[in-house]
């Protein structure tokens, strides 16, 4: 059964950093692009990053845009989502999705999504 169990989330401070991780249950990395998307209370679903199959691209929001990451060293096995200077507004269930459409590069339109995890919560608060 293809799956994504997503882990990391926390409760942080504002400033501080926190790495998510996305597990693939059932298939590899380079078969499917990999989505994060969040979701804050009374908001609608976000599409933060994303990393493509192969070649890795990466795409990321204006509002995590420098502040975000994924980190390509270990791609192959787990994506991370890398979260450093991190505000009140990042607060809210994070997830990760996986899209085996095959297209080159990625999206952060969630529609485009097959598999989606549980979601892990993040709250930045002091």
């Amino acid at each position: 059964q293809l799956r994504v169990v997503e882990s990391g989330g926390d409760l942080v401070q504002p400033g501080g950093s926190l790495r998510l991780s996305c597990a693939p249950i059932g298939f590899t990395l380079d078969q499917a692009a990999i989505g994060w998307f969040r979701q804050a209370p009374g908001k609608e679903r976000e599409g933060v990053s994303c990393i493509s199959r192969i070649p890795k691209h990466t795409s990321y929001s204006d509002s995590v845009k420098g502040r975000f990451t994924i980190p390509r060293g270990n791609a192959e096995k787990m994506v991370y989502l890398q979260m450093n200077s991190l505000e009140p507004e990042d607060t809210g269930v994070y997830y990760c999705a996986a899209d085996f459409s095959g297209d080159r590069g990625c999206s952060r339109v969630a529609d485009v999504y097959h598999y989606w995890g549980q979601g892990t919560p993040v709250t930045v608060s002091s």
